[in-house]
């Protein structure tokens, strides 16, 4: 079963600023250090790198962590805001989104909202992300495009409430809600299991009315064998299918 995200792209204003809030956050955690590519970092599924004129500064993103414990969340949190970043919910149970769910916040350099979770049982793989939160400006388009281009991918659509949904795929999700302000600029890459589905990805789209954002190919700036295809969500982040072709 694929994961959820290949990787999601934040785009920071200032690299330097945002690399050691980061950094921390990670190795709180017991990740490691982050691989260092020409203009980002990145640390399994989640990368940042520096916002320009073509790219600007993600705002308004919700970003959860996994933590291997709830005395991990303790800690984190409290490394986090002991080097000054600023606190946006201590730890502490959250029954309302789960009975086992434990986690705390912290705000980054940019204003995004950064969580280290623990929901009570052990999280297996790679990936440093349990979930995101992306406020959209139209739910019903937003559905109708996740609809169109989840099932290419292997990721599903699931109802929250009348004010969100989540697509999920292998234990983990990402909720999409009505809520101002809206997340900007934000990159999700899903996995995909051959080229195909990567063609299928971006060719749903269009034929839905979605607009382009680069046809299938080889992108060869990132890796031999890297196959993507990308298209634009309705509120103007860059959303990507990807195939890794290491054969």
């Amino acid at each position: 079963m694929l994961d959820v995200f290949d990787h999601v792209g934040v785009a920071v204003s200032d690299l330097d600023g945002s690399l050691p809030f980061y950094e921390l956050a990670f190795a709180q955690l017991g990740y490691g250090e982050p691989y260092r590519g020409d203009w980002f970092y990145e640390w399994e599924d989640l990368a940042i790198g520096q916002a320009g004129d073509d790219r600007p500064a993600t705002r308004n993103l919700h970003i959860a962590l996994v933590a291997p414990s709830r005395d991990a969340v303790d800690a984190w949190w409290q490394a986090m805001t002991a080097a000054g970043y600023p606190d946006d919910g201590a730890p502490g149970p959250r029954p309302q989104y789960s009975p086992t769910y434990y986690g705390a916040f912290v705000r980054d350099p940019d204003g995004n909202s950064v969580e280290a979770v623990h929901r009570g049982e052990p999280r297996v793989g790679e990936n440093r992300i349990d979930h995101l939160w992306i406020r959209v400006g139209d739910l019903a388009e937003t559905r109708l495009f996740y609809e169109t281009v989840a099932p290419t991918v292997g990721l599903h659509v699931r109802d929250g409430s009348p004010t969100r949904f989540h697509v999920t795929s292998g234990g983990r999700s990402f909720a999409l809600v009505r809520e101002d302000p809206v997340t900007e600029n934000v990159h999700l890459a899903f996995p995909a299991p051959d080229l195909s589905a990567v063609e299928a990805f971006h060719r749903g789209a269009l034929d839905a009315g979605f607009r382009d954002n680069g046809g299938p190919g080889e992108r060869p700036e990132y890796h031999s064998g890297y196959y993507g295809a990308f298209v634009l969500d309705p509120d103007g982040n860059n959303v990507e299918a990807v195939f890794h072709d290491r054969g």
